[in-house]
């Protein structure tokens, strides 16, 4: 009786190692070197090759708008002529003349059917377009970047679960084949509590390869290995009071329905720009030469000559193409406003899923706690029984094993509470560097397209390439 006693103590000093790795697994209070989940996401901010990507293809964009201000501005070209002529009109002659010319020729548009105008205009809203995408990318790269933090404390906590499982059915193993030695169990019992063990083991390598996995997307979306994670977030203060409140504001302020309206926009005016291939086109060309050409054998005498020419080209007929890239703009502006309901619709459905998640892993984890206290209790007391030898060892096991699979259960609910809160922030727009206070270097596009914008010649880019 006292080697059972033993037995029973040993037990339940495990079962208390059970309950430990939920609060030492980055799920409880976070240690002082810890990387905060604000601090990743400002790596990820700063460093993430997708964000970066969207970016560069933003400053790509804003040089539409130069190319598009060019209508305005004077077209020159210098112009050089070197050949012979003959000076001889009889036949068979085969004398002839050298003759050189420079000269230079400025061209300048005063009307084009109010093309530059919507030119611009269009490329406007493509840039605000562009820039409502790069908006998006950043949400949903912080949103990657946050749900692969949340992923590798979760996976952890698994993990020391899943071995202190094993430390406990370890004891188990060795209590069952004790009270075999003494005939007070069965081989049965011995063999069941080995079961159990094997089945612990696969499950502690399935969760170390899953643990594995969460770390290479948390190197691979936020730029750096997992250190010392803290799964504490101030997140929760900037979720909306209710759904409807959700709604409204990712009506409001989302970037593919903000981008989606900018397109919109770019579309109307594009039309506008392809009907003024239709209208008349003013231009004003000047041009002066200096042409040379030797009259004799040792005389050289040049010749000077300058123009002014306005002309007026008007559009009679062009075969049909312009009629038709007309109608196609009205097509494609039909298109892009039904695409912002699309988008609306899109974003509310997303919303709402967001918040229904977020309320299930908030029950989740009500559900959870309960769940672990009832069993952790249950098992003490299968314990205590089985000493007394009111209950079996499968009782013991089957016990354990709910209460392990409980504190999965927690865990796992604690993560989707946080990884939902990003989620419904992301889907009503603010999952930003701004809204949620990151500490990093916000990137300004106007910075880019200020310095590009009325650039009038230079091909090297702002950042000096």
């Amino acid at each position: 009786m006292r080697r059972c006693n033993l037995v029973s103590r040993k037990l339940l000093i495990a079962l208390a190692g059970l309950a430990l790795p939920l609060l030492g697994s980055g799920v409880g209070a976070p240690s002082a070197q810890a990387q905060s989940i604000n601090e990743a996401l400002g790596a990820a901010y700063a460093n993430n090759p997708s964000i970066n990507a969207a970016r560069a293809e933003l400053r790509s964009v804003d040089e539409s708008v130069p190319q598009a201000l060019s209508g305005w501005r004077p077209q020159i070209f210098g112009n050089v002529d070197v050949g012979s002529v003959s000076s001889n009109p009889n036949p068979g002659s085969s004398r002839y003349r050298n003759t050189a010319a420079i000269g230079l020729s400025v061209q300048q548009a005063l009307f084009r059917g109010f093309r530059t105008v919507n030119s611009t205009r269009q490329a406007e809203a493509i840039v605000l377009a562009q820039r409502e995408s790069l908006r998006s990318t950043e949400q949903n790269v912080l949103f990657d970047a946050a749900s692969a933090y949340m992923d590798v404390i979760r996976d952890t906590a698994i993990v020391s679960l899943r071995r202190s499982n094993i430390q406990f059915l370890n004891e188990q193993v060795r209590a069952a084949r004790d009270r075999f030695e003494v005939g007070e169990g069965t081989r049965t019992d011995v063999s069941q509590a080995e079961a159990r063990l094997a089945d612990a083991q696969a499950e502690l390598n399935l969760a170390l390869a899953n643990v594995n996995t969460s770390r290479a997307v948390y190197r691979q979306v936020i730029g750096a290995d997992p250190k010392a994670l803290s799964a504490r977030t101030d997140i929760y203060r900037h979720l909306p009071k209710n759904v409807d409140q959700a709604i409204r504001i990712g009506a409001d302020e989302h970037p593919a329905i903000l981008s989606s309206l900018h397109l919109v926009d770019a579309a109307i005016f594009n039309v506008k720009a392809t009907e003024g291939e239709l209208l008349p086109t003013v231009t004003l060309e000047g041009n002066i030469e200096r042409q040379w050409s030797p009259p004799g054998v040792s005389n050289l005498t040049s010749q000077d000559s300058a123009s002014v020419f306005g002309r007026v080209s008007i559009p009679i007929y062009q075969g049909g193409s312009v009629s038709s890239r007309v109608r196609e703009a009205k097509e494609d502006l039909g298109q892009a406003q039904v695409q912002v309901d699309v988008a609306r619709d899109r974003i509310r459905a997303l919303v709402v899923s967001a918040w229904g998640q977020y309320e299930a892993a908030v029950a989740s984890i009500s559900a959870a706690e309960a769940s672990v206290s009832a069993n952790q209790l249950a098992l003490e007391g299968v314990i205590e029984e089985q000493r007394v030898g009111q209950r079996t060892t499968l009782d013991v096991l089957d016990a354990q094993f709910e209460l392990v699979n409980s504190r999965v259960l927690l865990v796992s609910a604690q993560r989707d509470r946080a990884v939902a809160a990003y989620l419904l922030i992301s889907s009503i727009g603010r999952l930003t560097a701004d809204s949620i206070g990151l500490r990093v270097a916000v990137y300004k596009p106007s910075e880019h397209y200020d310095k590009v914008r009325n650039s009038w010649y230079g091909i090297r880019t702002p950042d000096g390439r």
